[in-house]
């Protein structure tokens, strides 16, 4: 329970109707959740709008409602709210509701088109390696310490995050690390919550579905930082072109990591094998299981935050050595005889499939072949599938267009964008196969000794979305599947 007024503390409000000292049970701004008691916020939703059911929502039980536009007619069992924007009044409200638990915590925002996912995986392992009880809100899963809860978004709700932090805080834990997309801070998922600090990792095409200009996806980003608190630091990867442009006007103090510029962190890449990284830091050296030039910038930035974090640095460095990624990142599996190395990567956006396949091409001896399997997701930016299979096929030896998380669209149409993108030089290497699993299995039986097999895309999921429904595939269990099925 919590009291009305209370947990409109820094709503920007426009109006009020009714008694404001009424003790709220919960809040939602979905009317089919709505109890007895609740507060229910109406928000305009990309494909529904909360304010056609303002009337449902007092019918099921609640007694208040924030709104931009308030209905004609009020109902005398409710108090009505109005807003400039309900959106971020729902972020602030949960965060008042669930007694703002990211100023209980050391939390740490990471954004950026790739690496998200492995640095938030990184600096979990790391701190609770390191003694802290730690929280982790990521793609892959949230944890509260090793208690892992399903990832239904890359960032929860505002309800979802603040209900998480509190258990975390309640659960001992210090520090929480959390991915932020551009989609979450675009809808004021994060809006009010307390940051200590924030890492922009990189800037490339993607999600322009959703925010239609490239300019929209960088201030998407930027927004993170621009509501730090001065005494939070934000990090930035100087040798991204947008990096200085994250961190204009933040009122956070400001750090930049890199690999080729001068910056207040800086590594060197001295070895880089399918075994892993060596790395110099900061004038330390270090070997990291970590594959990839990409991988090192991942590294780098967490020895960054934790050192800001006040951590030693010498301690990290030998801790970070004995971390693996984050699940679906460059994950290996194996065949023995003949021996063919299988990669299952994350990579969905032109720019990570170039660092996936940059990094095998750097790592191959030239005798072997590359073959990759590829496709782009349904309802998602079209203007990166040609972009995807240029790349596909500029650094492979035979290439697989197939499905990928078709969601509403044809695959075969998907597959037709696709190749808009292939070089007439590249046609004889690119083969067409929808079905996915006939894909990897077709790609492992063309593999021969020695060969590398990417498989790109969808990484850790489980699950191929097709017309709106879920279902099971694994990319990695298939593969070792089809590796089990022709060679054993």
């Amino acid at each position: 329970m919590a009291v009305l007024k209370d947990i409109l503390y820094k709503v920007k409000l426009l109006s009020t109707s009714g008694d404001m000292n009424r003790n709220i049970a919960g809040i939602t701004f979905d009317s089919r959740e709505v109890q007895k008691g609740f507060m229910f916020i109406a928000i305009k939703g990309t494909q529904v709008d909360g304010h056609d059911y303002i009337d449902k929502a007092i019918e099921m039980g609640a007694i208040a409602i924030v709104a931009e536009s308030l209905p004609e007619n009020f109902q005398d069992k409710a108090t009505y709210i109005q807003t400039e924007n309900s959106s971020s009044a729902l972020s602030i409200v949960a965060a008042n509701f669930f007694d703002n638990p990211s100023s209980r915590l050391n939390l740490i925002g990471v954004t950026g088109t790739n690496g998200k996912t492995t640095i938030v995986t990184l600096l979990h392992q790391l701190f609770m390696n390191l003694g802290y009880n730690t929280g982790m809100l990521s793609t892959v899963c949230n944890k509260i310490n090793n208690k892992e809860l399903k990832a239904t978004h890359t960032t929860p709700d505002a309800i979802q995050i603040n209900n998480l932090l509190k258990q975390m805080a309640d659960a001992g834990c210090t520090h929480c690390f959390m991915e932020a997309s551009s989609h979450a801070i675009v809808q004021e998922r994060v809006t009010g919550l307390d940051f200590d600090g924030a890492i922009f990792t990189n800037l490339s095409r993607d999600h322009l579905d959703y925010h239609v200009t490239f300019k929209d996806y960088i201030y998407a980003k930027k927004k993170l930082f621009d509501q730090l608190k001065g005494e939070s630091f934000a990090i930035y990867n100087a040798d991204d072109k947008q990096g200085q442009v994250m961190v204009q006007n933040t009122k956070a103090k400001i750090y930049s990591y890199s690999l080729h510029t001068i910056s207040d962190f800086q590594a060197k890449v001295l070895s880089n094998s399918l075994q892993g990284l060596e790395l110099e830091i900061d004038g330390r050296n270090g070997w990291f299981k970590l594959i990839g030039h990409f991988n090192a910038y991942n590294l780098l930035s967490v020895y960054a935050a934790a050192t800001l974090l006040e951590e030693d640095p010498d301690e990290v460095l030998i801790q970070l050595s004995d971390l693996s990624s984050a699940p679906g990142r460059f994950e290996q599996v194996m065949n023995f005889a003949p021996e063919i190395t299988g990669i299952v990567d994350y990579a969905h956006t032109p720019d990570a499939l170039e660092n996936v396949l940059g990094t095998i091409a750097r790592l191959r001896t030239g005798n072997e072949k590359v073959i990759t399997v590829v496709g782009c997701g349904g309802n998602r930016d079209k203007g990166k599938r040609p972009e995807m299979a240029e790349i596909a096929c500029n650094y492979s030896d035979k290439i697989i267009f197939t499905s990928d998380n078709p969601r509403n669209e044809d695959p075969k149409k998907i597959i037709e964008d696709m190749w808009k993108g292939v070089p007439g030089v590249h046609y004889k290497k690119v083969l067409e196969i929808a079905d996915r699993k006939e894909a990897i299995k077709t790609a492992c039986s063309l593999a021969e000794d020695k060969d590398i097999i990417l498989i790109a895309g969808k990484g850790h999921e489980t699950y191929q979305e097709i017309e709106g429904k879920r279902f099971p595939f694994d990319d990695k269990k298939i593969l070792a599947e089809m590796f089990k099925l022709l060679y054993s």
